[in-house]
């Protein structure tokens, strides 16, 4: 509705450069078409006038009067009033809505989906964990805001890579495999020997065991068989980091997230890439000596402080491999990059953009783009959950899934904006009430289902949209007007939480469809003697069910047609 709304003020916008009003080589401004905050104002307004006045040389009210003047015969816009200093109010006529029900019905699970992306590539990076445990509740909220996103963009016309970048070098895959080692050794965490910064959960002594039993695990297609030998540290650690990465796709499966590609940190050295990058840095003339240290001058790209790249042992900071793992995606073709990360990985982003402009490779400045997120607390019985037994450490994502189970983990992690602290309530999660939104959402979706089943056994025809669409005009209530102008909301809920990576917004909006779904339910029976009133309302409930399926679909959630 917005784009079609646009597209009739810039008609006007040419009407009125044609007849003189509007000079013809003024560069148009960016107005906006925005839904009006109360229905008695309409029902979305535009503040072109307003911007057109000072190159139109017009008082903006009377600009106003005459984009009004110059609007095109339509059957979207019912009423318009000029407001305040000359906001154009639109009033949309019935029809309008009752034509987007249409598109609802026609479309089917496409409805609400844009081509904006125009199949260019965007490559959505997360999860991203250490492969030295089981996944935490941090990595379940990392796993699902990169998913949705992931989600969006392709229902935003996105060709989406997902990408898990595996740091598989570095000191914790030492300290992992000399935990195993020690485990395989018979030294149990607390017994002399065991190692001062060794993992000590139980999935420990299980790696260790498999290891000695000689069997085989099986990650990203290749499979690593236990040597038996606990001396062999090399051979440990290969296949505690196969085991580790095989328990996390086995969290992930249940957590309904695939990836396309799985990056190794340590391919980044064995096919040179980090001395390549450290070449075309030396090249640019960005870097420096000092102290013994290879620096590179990020403050030229808007860090605060330079960064060292090399120390002076000869070893590489941390940040170099990440400079060139973000190369590799450029150059992999990714023309868009999102990294979802930890709020703790802030004080990173900036060099790592610094690196990659010192670079000069044609990499935009804003390229790539980050979501950063919060750490959860989770409570059971109005007490926070740390830790499980078999972590050692922390509660993992498998605990909270086996407890609260996939779709209500997945939506209580996505349902707030990233930023934010999150609290997960497993008894919230767990109960089947309207105070559980998840519950509230799919609950919605199976009341539609069920008063269809129930029209089969009054032996009422079934209903008939196509001509159920022809009756809309019989949909005169309060209720049914807020939920035409719920369902309407939809497809721009989806390019906005595509556009500004936010994909809270669509559990929020679900949450309030829901509402005014249920709050209609209540107020109205829908299953009526006139044939045609009933029609309406339930082509009204099934366009509904349509767009709720929708949405749970971009947030990886069934859509249950029993509860």
């Amino acid at each position: 509705m917005k784009e079609a709304l646009r597209d009739l003020v810039l008609q006007a916008i040419r009407t009125l450069q044609g007849d003189g009003t509007l000079p013809n080589g003024i560069d148009l401004p960016n107005f906006v078409i925005e839904r009006a905050r109360s229905r008695e104002h309409g029902d979305f307004a535009t503040n072109a006038a307003m911007l057109l006045a000072k190159p139109a040389r017009a008082k903006p009210r009377e600009l106003a009067e005459k984009l009004v003047a110059a609007l095109p015969a339509n059957t979207l816009i019912g009423k318009v009033d000029i407001a305040g200093p000359g906001f154009i109010n639109f009033f949309l006529a019935p029809g309008a809505y009752h034509a987007e029900v249409r598109s609802m019905l026609a479309e089917g699970g496409t409805y609400g989906r844009n081509k904006s992306g125009t199949g260019k590539t965007v490559g959505v990076e997360f999860v991203s964990a250490n492969p030295t445990g089981p996944l935490h509740v941090g990595h379940g909220r990392n796993a699902v805001i990169g998913d949705c996103l992931s989600r969006l963009f392709e229902a935003t016309g996105w060709n989406v890579k997902r990408e898990f970048y595996y740091n598989d070098a570095g000191v914790q895959i030492q300290n992992l495999a000399i935990s195993v080692q020690a485990r395989a050794r018979g030294i149990a965490p607390g017994d002399t020997g065991w190692p001062e910064d060794g993992y000590r959960g139980d999935y420990i002594a299980e790696v260790a065991k498999s290891y000695l039993a000689g069997e085989s695990v099986t990650a990203d297609g290749h499979t690593v068989t236990g040597a038996k030998n606990p001396e062999d540290l090399d051979a440990i650690r290969r296949f505690a980091v196969a085991a580790l990465r095989h328990e996390q796709d086995l969290d992930l499966k249940a957590f309904g997230v695939d990836f396309d590609v799985y990056f190794l940190e340590s391919s980044l050295y064995t096919d040179g890439k980090v001395e390549e990058t450290v070449r075309e840095l030396l090249a640019h003339g960005h870097t420096y000596e000092e102290g013994g240290a290879l620096w590179l001058r990020t403050t030229d790209f808007g860090d605060d402080k330079d960064r060292v790249m090399r120390k002076s042992d000869g070893t590489y900071t941390y940040f170099v491999p990440d400079v060139a793992y973000h190369l590799s995606k450029w150059q992999r073709g990714y023309e868009n990059a999102v990294t979802v990360l930890g709020a703790d990985h802030h004080g990173t982003l900036a060099r790592v953009k610094a690196g990659l402009q010192a670079l000069d490779a044609g990499i935009p400045k804003d390229w790539p783009h980050y979501v950063l997120y919060q750490m959860i607390t989770v409570m059971r019985g109005g007490e926070e959950v740390k830790i499980s037994k078999r972590a050692g450490s922390y509660l993992t994502l498998r605990d909270l899934i086996d407890e609260a189970g996939r779709d209500a983990t997945r939506y209580f992690l996505i349902a707030r904006r990233s930023d934010s602290q999150l609290v997960f309530d497993i008894d919230l999660a767990r109960s089947q009430s309207n105070d559980n939104p998840v519950y509230y959402i799919q609950y919605a979706h199976a009341r539609v289902c069920r008063v269809l089943e129930e029209l089969a056994e009054r032996g009422l025809p079934p209903v008939d949209t196509h001509s159920g669409f022809g009756q809309l005009a019989r949909l005169d209530s309060e209720h049914e007007q807020i939920l035409l102008t719920e369902l309407s909301r939809y497809p721009e809920i989806v390019e906005a939480a595509a556009n500004n990576l936010e994909p809270h917004l669509i559990a929020q909006y679900l949450r309030e469809l829901a509402g005014a779904l249920h709050s209609y339910y209540h107020e109205h029976k829908w299953i009526v003697d006139d044939a045609e009133l009933r029609n309406a309302r339930i082509t009204l409930a099934v366009a509904t069910r349509q767009v709720i399926r929708n949405g749970l679909d971009l947030l990886g959630l069934s859509a249950p047609e029993k509860m």
